[in-house]
């Protein structure tokens, strides 16, 4: 989606801005790297529960807290407001130095009406549910009702205008609107509204965006129209063909058209950036498996065209398909906002994220939990964890990740064990990127005379973490004709080639390891011979400590024949 512009007079709001290829967030007129965690789904409903976790999510190099408001305890009753989690989230915030991009658990959170209030629930004759095959009410709001959508949006309107009232330093910078939303255990609502809708022309409105953008469209949404021979005009079965995948095609455009409303009325009283995260789809199940109309990438050409409020839909990746997914979220219309991921694996990805897409935020899920401390457990100290590791050198690199994103000139990977290896062109240089394999230990010498079974080794305990991690991820930023800062979450080999005339081979003449502090680089060890295979290679989170994980390396090359 394009990045919305700023009203004469709001500059200085947070907002969003297109630098290339990328979109940026703007707070205070700086762009902002949203290195990010999201809360679990109940941390936020207690100040008190949360006062210890902010300092600890500030020790682990976050800037950004995704984190909760709920509708049943914004708006315990009808038309009576309760701002205290919202002026106590924001205060706690400040205290941190913490960004807070807020979710609006509303009408639905993970498919689901259950952050709704009371009153609400209670009273499905004037807040209609969704219907399902049978004719049972599911404990889902329906989309086909003017009722719940007003209410919703009165009291986001609310929201929106008490943040504008209270929050003039900008520590709120972006808002979720609902949660996952869509129909689960059908594809589509059959309440009386819906099959209405359903047997009604597809709104003109979407055909003619669709029509407009009908050589981008995403390959499926593409065959499903292919169906009628691309029909311009006709009710959805006979613009789109029967079956689930139509269902889900229309509830996709009444979600949007739901959310666009809320959204739109937010920005009218405070503009600041909004999006929608998405429960992803996965192979062999069908829509109402997961929540049927949910901005899933066969359906998000709808969403783009219905929902222009909405400055990203952002994907919930948890699935092993990370640089896939994260590919087909990254369009010229919808920039890269990795709205949950796992921590474990996001130790690695995050540099793919950042480095690959310019991504605008990166959020592991369940961050207020990582390390321990559910069920009175200890919890692992913030430095001892991977993703703090991960977070302290995108901290570091963050004012360089800005500078580069939609450049051409930044590149990530993810690998897990058994990826092939990549090569990446960047700048005057090929990268050749692959998850090394140790070399097997020389066998151990005979005994005297010959003779003799030599006795078993055992491999070294760094080989063994250099074998089984699950997940390696590294950035690569081209800083000039002959060097490279790389960085990331071990183990990755990097070796170098020509990509411009010249001399044919790549040799490394110095690889500084280092940091940077306010800024500056500040270098370390100076890995040469052994640390850099005799000028052939780079290593991140190497064996015996050449390129460990939590530094930086800059490279430096030279040619020859």
């Amino acid at each position: 989606m394009a990045a919305r512009s700023q009203t004469k007079g709001s500059a200085s709001l947070p907002h969003l801005q297109r630098q290339g290829t990328a979109v940026q967030m703007i707070v205070d007129d700086k762009p902002f790297l949203m290195i990010a965690g999201e809360l679990h789904n109940s941390s936020a409903s207690s100040l008190e529960y949360l006062k210890p976790i902010w300092p600890r999510l500030a020790a682990m190099h976050i800037n950004t807290v995704l984190t909760p408001i709920y509708w049943e305890l914004l708006e315990p009753q009808k038309g009576r407001f309760d701002f205290t989690l919202v002026d106590g989230q924001i205060e706690q915030a400040r205290q941190n130095n913490l960004r807070i991009v807020f979710l609006w658990f509303a009408s639905w959170k993970n498919g689901m009406s259950s952050y709704t209030p009371t009153w609400v629930k209670a009273d499905e004759d004037r807040f209609p549910r969704v219907q399902d095959k049978d004719g049972k009410g599911v404990e889902i709001l329906s989309t086909f009702s003017d009722t719940n959508l007003d209410a919703d949006t009165r009291a986001f309107v609310a929201l929106m205008r008490h943040i504008k009232e209270v929050d003039s330093q900008h520590t709120v910078i972006m808002m979720q609107v609902e949660n996952e939303v869509g129909v689960l255990g059908d594809s589509r609502d059959r309440g009386e509204g819906a099959n209405k809708a359903f047997a009604g022309p597809v709104p003109k409105e979407l055909m003619d965006y669709l029509q407009q953008h009908k050589d981008s469209l995403v390959p499926e949404l593409a065959k499903l129209w292919a169906t009628s021979h691309f029909k311009l005009s006709g009710t959805w079965e006979e613009v789109f063909g029967k079956g689930p995948a139509t269902d889900e095609a229309f509830m996709a455009y009444n979600y949007a058209r739901y959310l666009e409303h809320v959204a739109a009325a937010g920005r009218a009283e405070y503009n600041i950036p909004m999006y929608a995260n998405v429960w992803l789809s996965s192979p062999n199940r069908k829509p109402g498996d997961w929540p049927s109309g949910c901005p899933e990438p066969q359906v998000m050409d709808i969403w783009l065209a219905t929902a222009p409020d909405l400055d990203a839909l952002a994907p919930d990746i948890y699935s092993a398909d990370f640089t896939e997914t994260a590919s087909r979220y990254h369009r010229a219309r919808n920039p890269l906002f990795i709205a949950e991921t796992s921590a474990q694996t996001g130790e690695a990805n995050v540099f793919y994220a950042f480095g690959q897409h310019g991504a605008m935020c990166f959020s592991p899920f369940a961050i207020d939990s990582l390390g321990g401390g559910r069920n009175g457990e200890e919890m692992t100290p913030p430095e001892n964890l991977g993703l703090t590791r991960s977070y302290e050198i995108i901290s570091q690199l963050s004012p360089l990740i800005l500078e580069n994103m939609g450049k051409n000139t930044m590149a990530g990977v993810s690998l897990a064990p058994d990826s092939p290896t990549q090569i990446i062109q960047l700048g005057n240089y090929k990268l050749e990127v692959s998850r090394p394999r140790p070399r097997q230990a020389a066998p151990p010498p005979m005994p005297a005379g010959g003779r003799g079974v030599a006795a078993p080794q055992t491999p070294p305990a760094a080989l063994v973490g250099f074998q089984t991690a699950s997940r390696s991820g590294a950035l690569f930023i081209s800083m000039g004709p002959d060097e490279y800062l790389v960085a990331g979450s071990g183990p990755v080999s990097v070796a170098f080639s020509p990509a411009t005339p010249g001399p044919p081979i790549a040799g490394i003449a110095y690889v500084e390891e280092g940091n940077f502090v306010n800024g500056r680089w500040i270098p370390g060890r100076r890995l040469n011979g052994d640390e850099n295979g005799q000028g052939k290679f780079v290593r991140i989170g190497g064996v015996g400590g050449s390129g460990n994980n939590g530094r930086i390396q800059r490279v430096t090359l030279y040619r020859y024949r």
